[in-house]
């Protein structure tokens, strides 16, 4: 039986959620962007975004006192699920 697209993003977004102590706990905000089903229907993309911590790297006074509001940065995820299935096959970088 084949997944709609419903059943396809429900699996990309438990899949990251699943795996998200292994790529950083501090993972949030995430929030579907994009869906698209391939030409030959196999495959569903899912195209999820979420929001992550900036990496702190110098430190002045005036980037204390800026950091004191935590930065966030967008990041995005494409996920391949099989459109028969729902299993995530991959799990790839999105650039913007």
């Amino acid at each position: 039986m084949k997944i709609d697209v419903r059943g396809a993003v429900v699996a990309a977004k438990k899949y990251f959620e699943d795996i998200q102590d292994m790529i950083g706990n501090s993972i949030n905000d995430i929030l579907l962007k994009e869906v698209e089903l391939s030409e030959n229907k196999k495959f569903w993309y899912v195209t999820l975004g979420f929001s992550r911590p900036v990496a702190k790297s110098e430190r002045t006074l005036i980037h204390d006192v800026i950091s004191l509001a935590n930065k966030y940065e967008r990041d995005y995820k494409i996920f391949t699920v099989d459109a028969e299935t729902g299993e995530v096959k991959s799990m790839k970088i999105r650039e913007v």
